[in-house]
């Protein structure tokens, strides 16, 4: 089970792939595809057709997304890291729904 008490000051402190670590584990314990799906979103210059739907039309589990994520980001995220790593830190700050 991932810990979730740690304070902003805290997980902000921390570097970027620790935050990722952190969130991606407890979207998997979560069985959250949309948190991935948003995350897509912020790293991804796609255009809307091709986001529209994509996330349905794939039977994608868990696994499948994080595989995704690491061939479209190489754990690499450009100007895109403070948005990352603030969705990062929201997610892992959030209760479970």
């Amino acid at each position: 089970m991932v810990m979730t008490n740690a304070t902003l000051a805290e997980l902000d402190a921390l570097p970027t792939e620790e935050l990722r670590e952190r969130a991606f584990a407890l979207a998997r314990q979560r069985r959250d595809v949309k948190f991935f799906w948003d995350l897509f979103k912020h790293v991804t210059t796609s255009n809307d057709d091709t986001q529209d739907g994509w996330l349905g039309s794939l039977d994608a589990t868990i696994d499948d997304v994080v595989a995704l994520w690491r061939e479209v980001t190489d754990h690499t995220y450009g100007e895109s890291e403070p948005l990352v790593r603030a969705a990062f830190i929201d997610y892992i700050m959030s209760p479970a729904k």
